[in-house]
Formats: C-alpha cells, structure tokens, sequence
C-alpha cells in the first residue's frame, strides 16, 4: 500500500467510529423527542412481577456465564488463583464494565483485583483477552447464524438487501470458525500481539469458548425476550440486542446510555407494539441487567477493600513484631 493510501486509511479507520457516533446520537435525540415519557412510564408500570423475577433470574445466570470466561484465562495462564476468586472477581468488573465502560470495569478494576491475589499485570492482561476473545468469538457466530437464518427487518433508511445481510453472515461464520480451526490445526501453539505471547487455546477449548460465548449473548437476548411476553418473536428481539451491543462499543458512551434504547425503538417500535412498550421493556431490562448488579456489585468491592487493607494491616504487624 503506498504511503498517501495509507494515510488516507489512517484517517478513515480514526474517522468511521466517529461518524457512526454521531449518526447513533442523532438517532438517540430524535427518538427522544418524539417519545411520550408518561406513556413508557404506564408500560413499565404494567409490566408483571413474574417476568421480573424471570428476568432476574436469567440475568443472574448470565452473570455467571460471562464470569466462567475467567475460568477459561486462569487455566490457560496457569494463574495462581482460585477459582471462586477468579468468578467473583470477573462478576463484580462485569458490572462496573458495563455501567462505567470497559476501561473502567473490564480493565482498570480487574487488574485491581487480581493482581491483590498475587497475579502479575501481564497474567491479568492475557486473562481478559481471552475473556474478550471468548465473548466476541460468541457473538459472531450467534449474529452470524442470525443474519444467515433469520436477517432482521431493518428500519426505513437502513436499508439493506437480505443478500447482502446473509453474506456478512456467512463472513461472520466463517471468521469464528477460522479461529476455532487455527487452535485445532495450528503447530505454533502461541500466539504474538504486539510483542505480547499468549498460550493458544486447544481445539476442545476454543470449542467451549464459542459455546461458552453464545450462550451467553443468546441468554441476554433471553432475558429482553422475557420481558416483551412473546409479543415479539424471540430472533427480532436478538437481532436488536446484537446491533444495540455493535453500536454501543463503537460509539464509546457508558453503559450504552440512550444508544440501547435508540436501537431497540428504531428496529422493533411501531411494527404491531408501540414505541413507549418497546422502551419501557428496555428501560426494564436495563435496571435489571445494569443497575441491579451494580448494587450488588459496589458493597461486594467495598468489602474487599476492607478486607484488602485488614490484611494488609495484619501482614505489617506480623512483619514489625521483633523476633
């Protein structure tokens, strides 16, 4: 590639996420004003108690699952951790990532935590790339198949042909399974980033890594599902989770704030359901698969510092007692 071409490719890659940022934001802002808050108010008001005890139930579940990525990092790196610390630590970040952002729940917070139970910066760097690799090797066979089997209906001005649709499917597919190939087939069993050498996973592991990832987007899909009472078939409803997830990671706005429920309106307000339900079922989902861990998540970290410091206090002491 010449030099000018490469500089006009450094512009467009640094560009793009911009420009879909501001095309999501206008998106949000014209959704809401179009939006009558008493009537999404009314909705979630009427939304029965059982689906949220589902949907909490679920999103507990999920908790776990994404957690078990940890899991898959610790065996990899041989981390000198155990395993209850090791979900305990990736379910508290999980929350803080996605109220606050990733720098500040999937990066900042874990390397906190892990590295208090002994674990170097460098181990807990190879731990959330694989976590990172396990989640998005999931959600690209998951949209994959979904855009392959069931393309979603796109609103007026996102038009796009279901060929088109499918095609991205199939390249989709087939980038989750050229990874899951390479750790099948591949004799160099490392792999470089930057200078950076990681274990590569085993064929039978990156194997769970694809289950263990789509299980978890699909159980998110689940838990919004659950909330809309089968007044929406369950794909559609995926469909939207996926793209609200896509939009939310490019534009960079914590906890997806307005991205997700702009989406979710855009894609399945007004086909049969109103806009105010479609937002009063996020708005739900949201206080149950944000806000609720969130709650649980800030005293649970509030103690292990407190726990962090006894021990730091003991170990001092023990450390000044004259022999």
């Amino acid at each position: 590639m010449s030099p000018r071409l490469q500089t006009v490719w450094g512009w467009v890659r640094k560009g793009f996420p911009w420009v879909l940022a501001a095309v999501v934001l206008a998106l949000v802002a014209r959704q809401a004003r179009m939006v009558e808050w008493a009537e999404v108010w009314t909705a979630v008001q009427a939304i029965p108690a059982s689906q949220l005890v589902l949907a909490a139930a679920l999103a507990s579940l999920s908790y776990a699952l994404y957690a078990s990525f940890d899991l898959i990092g610790r065996r990899l790196t041989r981390a000198d951790v155990s395993a209850g610390r090791s979900l305990g630590t990736a379910a508290i970040s999980y929350a803080f990532n996605l109220n606050f952002g990733a720098l500040v729940g999937g990066f900042a917070l874990r390397l906190r935590l892990y590295t208090r139970w002994g674990l170097s910066a460098s181990t807990v760097g190879k731990i959330i790339a694989y976590s990172m690799v396990t989640n998005w090797l999931g959600y690209l066979w998951v949209a994959g198949a979904l855009l392959l089997w069931a393309p979603p209906a796109l609103p007026e001005g996102w038009a796009s042909s279901d060929l088109a649709l499918r095609a991205l499917g199939v390249a989709m597919v087939l980038l989750a399974a050229v990874y899951v190939t390479l750790c099948f087939v591949s004799r160099q069993r490392q792999l470089s980033v930057r200078g950076h050498s990681m274990p590569l996973a085993s064929g039978p592991l990156a194997l769970l890594q694809a289950a263990l990832g789509g299980a978890s987007w699909l159980l998110i899909g689940a838990i919004v599902w659950s909330l809309f009472a089968g007044r929406i078939d369950y794909p559609a409803v995926l469909g939207a989770l996926l793209m609200a997830a896509v939009a939310g990671v490019l534009t960079h706005v914590p906890a997806g704030l307005g991205v997700l429920e702009a989406v979710f309106a855009a894609t399945l307000g007004g086909d049969g359901l109103p806009v105010a339900d479609v937002l009063a079922v996020v708005l739900v989902y949201r206080a149950t698969y944000y806000l609720l861990p969130l709650v649980l998540a800030l005293p649970a970290y509030g103690l292990s510092e407190a726990a962090a410091k006894r021990r730091a206090t003991h170990d001092q002491a023990v450390g000044d007692a004259p022999a």
